[in-house]
């Protein structure tokens, strides 16, 4: 029999991985080295600049967009993290924004152009309620996971010393996205933003003041449930392990269906817990894996990163996903 194969694997710790990351559910055939990065988002730059991990959990974008740079890794269709996309983006009551067509002029903050919550506004906004995002100023105050990516014209740094918090606070952006795509932190409330240090900021309104309404109607539209973290796995490895793939989704998977299963149970205590026992009315399993019960978010994926300019190229599902 031969050694079991030895993997630094970078995945955030959530309710539906720990049995993995813990040991409780091995992956077969591997010696997992467990590492964890806090916050995880330090090792997506990790692993799209210097390919630290063998296993990493990345954000979707981040991933097409590495990918599309060079980057030896190709995606599993294990989602760690979904949420959906019409709120948390506000607006400055003397700004004018009643509509999303009326940020066509605005000048709107968000942490880095490519993070993925701005990537699935934007597209929702564009596709949806046709918005011109070329006619929107994007200011951002964080760098871009992959520095190889051109940033469009429409997208200008804060100037030094001056956090998006300042800039809605003068009037000098009329929007922005609370929570950690701008300048908050993620569970602060929706129509709220707090800054780095989380200091009371005042309090401005919601785009979409009926957000879960439409995040619901969306889904039930285009079967499009958004995803934030997924999994990849270095293409050398995949190659030279033909099984890996396969090991590596059974142990998540099964962790993520012993972890829905105590949601179904009533185990609900941390607000990821009360997040995706939320979502069961509408969506069932509120972490679907696999490609097939995925594909249409996958390729909604694709789509607006390519259309946002982020990929030169728009991947097929078959290249940006090991097909399980």
């Amino acid at each position: 029999m031969s050694a079991p194969l030895k993997l630094d694997i970078a995945v955030a710790t959530y309710g539906h991985t720990i049995a993995v990351k813990n040991g409780s559910i091995p992956i077969a055939g591997v010696d997992a080295n467990m590492i964890t990065v806090d916050p995880q988002i330090a090792a997506f730059r990790r692993m799209v600049r210097d390919l630290e991990f063998d296993v990493c959990e990345l954000a979707p974008m981040t991933y097409l967009i590495a990918k599309a740079y060079g980057s030896p890794f190709t995606a599993l269709p294990i989602f760690v993290m979904r949420r959906f996309h019409h709120g948390g983006l506000v607006c400055r009551d003397d700004a004018g924004i009643k509509v999303p067509k009326d940020l066509e002029g605005k000048k709107v903050g968000v942490r880095a152009y490519t993070v993925t919550t701005g990537v699935w506004t934007r597209g929702i906004l564009a596709n949806e309620y046709g918005v011109d995002n070329s006619k929107v100023t994007w200011v951002v105050d964080d760098e871009e996971h992959v520095t190889q990516m051109p940033l469009p014209k429409n997208v200008v740094h804060a100037p030094d010393g001056k956090s998006l918090v300042n800039l809605m606070e003068s009037g000098e952006i009329q929007a922005g996205f609370n929570a950690r795509a701008g300048i908050g932190r993620e569970g602060a409330p929706k129509a709220g933003w707090e800054d780095k240090q989380q200091v009371a900021a005042p309090v401005y309104n919601e785009l979409f003041p009926n957000s879960e309404e439409l995040e619901a109607a969306w889904y039930k539209r285009t079967g499009v449930y958004p995803m934030h973290g997924l999994i990849v796995v270095k293409d050398k490895l995949l190659a030279d392990h033909p099984w890996l793939a396969k090991a590596i989704y059974d142990a998540f998977l099964e962790a993520k269906n012993q972890y829905v299963a105590g949601l179904h149970a009533g185990k609900i205590t941390t607000a990821d817990d009360k997040k995706y026992a939320g979502f069961m009315p509408l969506l069932g399993d509120p972490l679907p894996y696999g490609v097939k019960s995925n594909l249409a978010s996958i390729q909604c994926t694709i789509d607006y990163t390519h259309q946002q300019g982020m990929t030169p190229k728009k991947f097929s599902v078959e290249e940006a996903f090991v097909n399980l």
